[in-house]
């Protein structure tokens, strides 16, 4: 099969096209997945580039596509795992079941999917992720968790669905865990990216009323996911304005984020495109008595409620461009660029 795999952290020189790789074989309860189409994600990038690791302060663009050279290997992981290399990335896949391991009933074959990415381990915080501690979406067949493959029914193409799972479950994550409700007002960080456009239809699904930071050039196209308003990036808010933030910037705007929150307000976070490091003042925490929630493993409804969601149309999919999984090279620079709203898409085998 053709699958491009990542040989180390580093540039795009640790991209390798292949196709002669081995078609995964599935194990006792999983399904091997024929990809139809795969998305682009941060997550890719910081993998391959080592942003992950602690010696990294900066933000994810400053390390563009050649990495950071002052990472250490060891903790360059989202788990902090020292990183097994050759892997094949990609945390978004749709596609059909075309074979299942023992255990799995056969009827499952021919099954249009989405692949939940987050694999829960056997306690609440013990998980694997899809193309980052085992193979993903990056190739034309991929083998998972069977009960991490999620049946879809609906007209979207493969491509459109490929645009959700990896950026949507984060959102709806980020959504769920901070409980926003209808009628309340949330502010959004990076609304034009994955999961920051994604999170402007979910929290507009919800019924709240939406705040989008963006870009002037692309504040049209977030306003037309549900944004109420769309704000520059650099954008002041007076204190007490919102009850709810989610934020995938972080960086210098973190204390300005804690201040326009409620007493009471509750803070999500999934991301730190704008840097890792943010300046906490205490009394703003504790005498506003705020809640700030970590948002990575997938609480277990957000996934199933997802697929809801789609098979309603209740969200649609936002694809920015697409492009064949042998020019990953060239996608993965568009992504670096920031000039997209919404999801680019790559097709194996195209």
């Amino acid at each position: 099969m053709s699958a491009v795999l990542l040989t180390g952290n580093g540039g795009f020189e640790c991209l390798s096209y292949r196709t002669d790789v081995p078609v995964p074989e599935p194990r006792a309860g999983e399904v091997l997945i024929r990809v139809g189409a795969c998305g682009v994600n941060n997550t890719d990038i910081n993998t391959r580039t080592a942003w992950y690791s602690k010696a990294v302060t900066v933000a994810t663009e400053a390390g563009g596509g050649d990495g950071f050279a002052e990472a250490k290997t060891e903790d360059s992981g989202w788990t902090g795992a020292v990183p097994q290399f050759p892997r094949i990335q990609g945390a978004d896949a749709a596609g059909r079941i075309v074979a299942v391991g023992e255990g799995v009933d056969p009827a499952r074959i021919g099954q249009s999917v989405l692949v939940e990415p987050v694999f829960r381990g056997a306690s609440r915080f013990e998980a694997t992720y899809f193309g980052s501690e085992v193979d993903g979406a990056f190739a034309q067949f991929a083998r998972v968790p069977s009960a991490h493959a999620h049946r879809i029914d609906t007209a979207l193409t493969d491509i459109e669905l490929a645009s959700f799972p990896c950026a949507y479950s984060a959102a709806e994550n980020m959504l769920t865990r901070t409980a926003l409700a209808a009628g309340e007002r949330v502010l959004i960080t990076g609304a034009s990216g994955g999961v920051g456009s994604a999170a402007v239809q979910l929290a507009k699904r919800r019924g709240a009323e939406v705040t989008a930071l963006a870009s002037p050039e692309k504040a049209d196209g977030v306003r037309a996911l549900g944004a109420a308003r769309v704000e520059a990036r650099d954008a002041h808010f007076e204190p007490e304005t919102f009850d709810v933030v989610i934020d995938v910037a972080g960086g210098a705007g973190f204390p300005a984020l804690l201040d326009a929150l409620k007493r009471g307000g509750r803070y999500g976070v999934a991301g730190a495109i704008s840097g890792p490091i943010a300046e906490l003042d205490l009394r703003t925490l504790y005498l506003k008595d705020l809640t700030l929630y970590g948002c990575t493993i997938l609480e277990s409804e957000v996934f199933p409620n997802l697929v809801g969601y789609i098979e309603r149309g209740e969200i649609r999919p936002v694809v920015a461009a697409t492009y064949p999984l042998s020019e990953i090279v060239a996608a993965q620079r568009a992504f670096l660029t920031k000039q997209h709203i919404g999801k680019i898409v790559l097709i194996p085998g195209a």
